[in-house]
């Protein structure tokens, strides 16, 4: 190549949401132009007009911007960079196509689907038939005639005999044989690009030197290398990378639960983290080490690192990174980020950011060790931000049996009640009197306290909880906890 830097792109197609496989294509792309100080840029293949949706170049790009991957080209949009779309390039790819009628290298073909579907059906139900280059025969008073009904016709690439070699950066040198590749179609009878005229003609274009991407995409290339030789253009560099499975080893779908990068989001899990554990899916920084910022990756980042084997996706591997990546969160920052989803469940007031503030932030510490994503601490922070509180049938069943457990927790009210000052320790020494003087084990006392202040089996240390809530909201659940009681 002749421009110095590195030039790379992320080129997905607007027929679906960013998929986690498609993100991990992004990222790499994306540390290697900023390991290297290149140029990233994004590019919408949209040329598949039934399929494609602005909707869906919308969740493209809200995923790529929540994760972080800046463009650094484009057309200008409200002040910002906009993604390169195809739909707006089209002549381009028929002037091409074109041109390789002209020069010889590719040709008509007026076959109608039914006609190809005949010849794979005699062939022996389609499997390994190629298209028989019936149309490369043709004379040209048939063509003439074919032309003067205006017959449908889509343009072939004249594939050449011989082979096809490359270096791929990640799985070495690869070699095709012509004999197996078909002289496959570059323009769709209505007018449209296939994927390897447009995808060649936008990298020879914007001039990119490597080409990142899926490990499916290695039987692509070698068309694609006969369309850069034929146009005399410089061929980038490529590399395929490994491909993401699932836990059973196969190909990551939705029967493994989440595929789309936005229900990660919405579940709670950071884009640090996202980023952090999709770098990790078939490569490695050496040296050591999981938990990683992205500038940290930027600067590990090379496709030496990059596996030959495929990837795992592990969701409990993202579950604990995104509790690492949540611990790492200054107590502002959390708070900030927090906000939004403790608004959606009505329990954020506005004095949480200003005379509670501190308050917070102690519930906050409290809750931390026990979550694995942001919506974990709307769950954990409940019992602190709710009034009331709600008990769950199986703590209720495990804890709250025993004809004298009212008159226990009667005792405990006057003994908190008591106390000069209430805090965690007070608290803890209070209850464990009151256990011992009722004749109970303190563990008795302890789980319906629980229950009473939290309505959970499990929560933090108890009477780190209590002192948090305080006296008066801790005697008021108490209380409550009485009536339940002698109700039953």
């Amino acid at each position: 190549m002749t421009d110095p830097t590195p030039r790379l792109r992320f080129a997905p197609s607007p027929t679906g949401y960013l998929h986690v496989g498609g993100a991990r294509t992004a990222l790499f792309n994306w540390l290697y132009a900023r390991h290297y100080r290149g140029v990233f840029i994004l590019r919408i293949e949209d040329t598949d007009v039934e399929r494609s949706s602005r909707e869906m170049v919308a969740a493209i790009l809200d995923g790529l911007r929540w994760l972080g991957l800046d463009w650094d080209e484009g057309p200008e949009v409200g002040g910002a960079y906009g993604p390169y779309f195809q739909s707006v390039r089209l002549d381009r790819y028929r002037a091409i196509a074109d041109r390789l009628v002209a020069d010889g290298s590719a040709y008509y073909c007026y076959c109608t689907p039914e006609r190809l579907q005949h010849a794979r059906e005699e062939a022996g139900r389609g499997e390994g038939w190629m298209y028989d280059r019936r149309c490369l025969s043709l004379a040209a008073a048939q063509i003439a005639e074919f032309e003067a009904t205006g017959a449908p016709r889509a343009i072939r690439f004249r594939v050449p005999p011989g082979q096809t070699r490359f270096t791929d950066l990640v799985k070495g040198a690869l070699v095709f044989e012509h004999a197996h590749i078909e002289d496959f179609v570059i323009l769709r009878s209505d007018g449209h690009p296939t994927y390897h005229l447009s995808v060649v003609a936008d990298d020879i274009d914007m001039r990119i030197s490597h080409v990142i991407r899926g490990d499916d995409h290695v039987s692509n290339t070698p068309k694609q290398v006969l369309l850069y030789a034929q146009l005399e253009a410089p061929l980038p560099r490529f590399a395929h990378v490994p491909l993401i499975l699932g836990p059973d080893r196969k190909r990551l779908s939705k029967r493994h639960g989440a595929t789309a990068v936005g229900e990660y989001q919405r579940e709670g899990v950071l884009p640090e983290a996202m980023v952090n554990f999709l770098a990790l899916l078939g490569w490695s920084p050496g040296g050591g080490g999981e938990v990683f910022t992205k500038q940290e990756l930027v600067e590990r980042f090379s496709l030496d690192g990059i596996s030959g084997g495929s990837a795992v996706f592990n969701p409990e591997k993202l579950e604990w990174m995104n509790g690492e990546h949540i611990a790492r969160l200054d107590r502002a920052n959390l708070v900030e980020r927090l906000r939004p989803l403790l608004e959606a469940a009505g329990a954020w007031t506005p004095d949480l950011m200003d005379e509670r503030r501190e308050w917070l932030i102690r519930a906050l510490d409290l809750v931390q060790p026990r979550v694995k994503r942001l919506q974990d601490f709307v769950t954990q922070l409940a019992p602190f931000l709710s009034e009331t509180v709600e008990y769950a049938p199986a703590a209720v069943e495990k804890h709250l049996g025993g004809e004298q457990l009212t008159s226990h927790v009667s005792a405990l009210i006057q003994a908190f009640g008591e106390l000069d000052r209430f805090d965690a320790a007070t608290a803890e020494a209070a209850l464990r009197e009151t256990a011992e003087a009722q004749g109970v084990k303190a563990a008795t006392l302890i789980h319906a306290t629980r229950v009473a202040v939290t309505g959970q089996s499990v929560s933090p240390g108890l009477f780190d909880v209590v002192a948090l809530l305080g006296r008066d909201r801790t005697l008021t659940r108490l209380a409550e906890l009485q009536r339940f009681l002698r109700s039953r």
